[in-house]
């Protein structure tokens, strides 16, 4: 555990969390624009969840010895961890279970005040419908991938909280 918690105040952790992210966005990026693969409004919702979790890693890297920055970095990492398997976990729900009562609206429900869909279309603009399965590998949907991605974000952010109450415990 001393480790993990000398290892959590570094700047190679929160480098590893945002290079990480921004990968992933990357390659969400790379499907929609170069293979043309259309995402759903609960993809974007997930790239939302992607980009909070880079937003944290970011939040880190500031200064990572700074209990302030570690706490707000981790709590960013926890909630945009866990509504990005929320929102995986509905989207996997609708692919295994297509219904015409089980549908997605076409726009993003973002708040007046932040209209990212507006802003930044080319990266926020829902085009496609959800539970349509545009691309797998090895017989797994993108959605199922995403599931597996957001737990490991998540139990990367239990290790990181785990070591963060170790030491204040330890104090």
């Amino acid at each position: 555990m001393k480790h993990l918690i000398s290892f959590s105040q570094t700047r190679l952790a929160w480098l590893i969390l945002t290079l990480t992210a921004l990968a992933l966005e990357g390659c969400a990026l790379f499907f929609q624009h170069v293979m043309h693969l259309d995402p759903c409004v609960m993809c974007i919702y997930q790239r939302l969840a992607m980009f909070g979790l880079l937003a944290a890693g970011l939040i880190g890297l500031i200064n990572p010895r700074s209990r302030l920055l570690r706490a707000l970095g981790v709590v960013v990492w926890g909630v945009s961890a866990s509504w990005g398997l929320k929102i995986a976990i509905e989207l996997v729900e609708i692919e295994h279970n297509p219904s015409p009562f089980a549908t997605c609206s076409f726009l993003p429900d973002f708040p007046s005040w932040m209209p990212l869909h507006e802003w930044f279309p080319s990266v926020f603009m829902p085009t496609g419908m959800c539970g349509e399965i545009q691309w797998t590998f090895m017989g797994v949907s993108m959605a199922e991938w995403m599931v597996v991605v957001f737990i490991g974000f998540l139990a990367a952010f239990a290790l990181f909280f785990q070591a963060s109450i170790s030491k204040t415990i330890e104090k």
